[in-house]
């Protein structure tokens, strides 16, 4: 079965919608997306793409939180192994990707080649990625949601195998690609976590093996992801003609969302010097407040849940320590565009479509 992107609907947004949901890990590169052909053929463009270039690891990949589009300073100190996280690796191929497009610069194009293959070596047969590879022993080897992973990859295997963009691949590569793509829809719809015979939503994590959801830091714990369930709800809305298993999932995500939407408070930072961000963080009661969604939900009871460096799991931001109360996004109003306008929008569009009955993930269940 083959799970297709609606082009139309995505075409212009999807890198948009990284650029506003995932904030973290961007290079000069990523700002430079929507140029014209002809900048692709500048000095400037082609300095950025050797230097870019340089920074590819051996094994195709790039680090995280590093200015990839800087020339790399000559010193071991530089040396960085490769990631998914923070999302590595997506910006420097789709840059390259438009430089070689202007330029036909075979070195590129090299590059680009490994980096993809890179990609599908990485995809666990079950269809899901690990946040680095090869996996390494700790959470990192977990099929990754977490910071929109695992959404950023397969959306990046879509524009290999369908945009123009990338058109010069072979097409072995492309249907590769496209395999993956399928591969982890199937991946996501197994990982969605049963309750009590109802799908609700996804971890930030799963568990490689069996899929059951799973810790990382110590202070993100095995609970359901409010924000990393919206890029992965994001990601099956994009799909062109859903399965009912797609829409049904959907469905259930939304359902969950309504569910677990909090009201009635806001969060408000206040100047404090001395503390580690320079500010304090407060759960202001406010009857005209919300809809908010907290980061992490008890799995069964769907309560917010927080966690300090001690790893106790606590019911009250405020109970944790002033680190990580304002050092982390515990609470975020992520899903109020989703369910106001992007869900009823697909809802109409999907709306001849029967859900019917849907295969029950076994490994997953709570």
């Amino acid at each position: 079965m083959s799970w297709y992107l609606n082009r139309t609907f995505i075409g212009g947004v999807m890198v948009g919608w990284l650029m506003t949901t995932i904030s973290w890990g961007y290079t000069s590169a990523s700002k430079k997306l929507n140029e014209s052909p002809e900048w692709y053929r500048s000095d400037e463009a082609r300095q950025m793409a050797s230097n870019i270039l340089a920074w590819q690891t051996p094994e195709g990949g790039w680090p995280k939180n590093t200015e990839t589009a800087l020339a790399k300073p000559g010193n071991e100190d530089t040396d960085r192994h490769a990631t998914f996280d923070n999302s590595a690796g997506y910006f420097e191929i789709q840059f390259l990707a438009r430089v070689y497009n202007a330029t036909h610069d075979s070195e590129i194009r090299s590059a680009i080649n490994r980096a993809v293959d890179y990609l599908l070596q990485a995809q666990y047969p079950n269809g899901g990625w690990p946040q680095s590879y090869p996996p390494p022993s700790g959470y990192g080897r977990y099929i990754t949601f977490n910071d929109g992973t695992m959404a950023r990859i397969m959306f990046l295997l879509r524009d290999v195998f369908s945009s123009e963009t990338f058109s010069f691949l072979d097409e072995d590569r492309k249907q590769r690609a496209r395999q993956a793509w399928d591969r982890g829809i199937e991946c996501i719809l197994n990982c969605q976590v049963i309750v009590n015979g109802k799908r609700t939503v996804w971890a930030a994590q799963h568990d490689e093996k069996t899929l059951a959801p799973a810790p990382a830091r110590v202070f993100e714990p095995v609970a359901l992801a409010g924000q990393e369930s919206l890029a992965v709800m994001n990601l099956l809305m994009h799909v062109e003609n859903p399965s009912p298993e797609v829409i049904a999932a959907v469905d259930a995500a939304a359902e969950w969302f309504e569910k677990t939407k909090i009201m009635g408070i806001r969060i408000e930072d206040r100047p404090m010097p001395g503390t580690p961000k320079g500010f304090e963080r407060y759960v202001v009661l406010d009857p005209q407040a919300g809809p908010l969604w907290a980061r992490f939900y008890e799995i069964g009871t769907n309560r917010p849940i927080f966690v300090g460096r001690d790893g106790v799991i606590r019911y009250d931001l405020m109970e944790i320590e002033t680190e990580r109360r304002t050092g982390y996004r515990w609470y975020g109003a992520w899903a109020k565009n989703r369910l106001e306008k992007e869900y009823p929008a697909w809802k109409a569009r999907v709306g001849s479509l029967t859900t019917g009955p849907s295969s029950t993930p076994r490994s997953n269940k709570q």
